[in-house]
């Protein structure tokens, strides 16, 4: 009897231990998903500075399904020939694949602005990035909760 007291006093202190390590966990993998996201985003970038503004993403704050999430897109821009958007691309913190959506525009495209539908595994931080035709680029952020996950692999 006072073996199978030890054998549980042994297992109790193994899983509050277990347990214990798990905000631990979450908090180190939250922080390696928040630098892999600005990597990407240094990337995108390359040797430009990443500024907030002329950027709008619009999505809903909470999401209730991930599988199907409408996403639009705008960047302030005249799209003429001398001052137009080059490229859009969305990035995420925590799906498996962190660049989300790329979009290639020209001044023929008429104003910059995309649309689309993504996945999003969890509640997350997205980023919207344009490049303009000078070379700067520009950025909003946007933090998303979602209720029912997807992506997850």
């Amino acid at each position: 009897m006072k073996r199978a007291r030890t054998h549980l006093a042994q297992r109790r202190g193994l899983l509050a231990a277990g347990l214990a390590l798990v905000p631990m966990i979450w908090v180190r993998q939250a922080s390696a998903n928040k630098a892999e996201l600005d990597a990407a985003v240094r990337a995108f970038a390359g040797a430009a500075t990443v500024q907030p503004g002329r950027v709008q993403l619009e999505i809903a704050p909470l999401v209730e399904n991930g599988n199907a999430v409408p996403v639009t897109v705008r960047v302030e821009s005249p799209m003429s020939a001398a001052d137009h958007v080059q490229r859009i691309a969305l990035f995420n913190e925590r799906n498996p694949q962190r660049e989300v959506a790329s979009f290639l525009l020209g001044p023929r495209a008429g104003r910059a602005e995309v649309s689309t539908r993504i996945r999003l595994a969890t509640s997350q931080q997205l980023v919207a990035l344009a490049q303009m035709s000078d070379g700067s680029v520009w950025s909003h952020r946007v933090d998303v909760l979602v209720t029912l996950a997807a992506c997850i692999e």
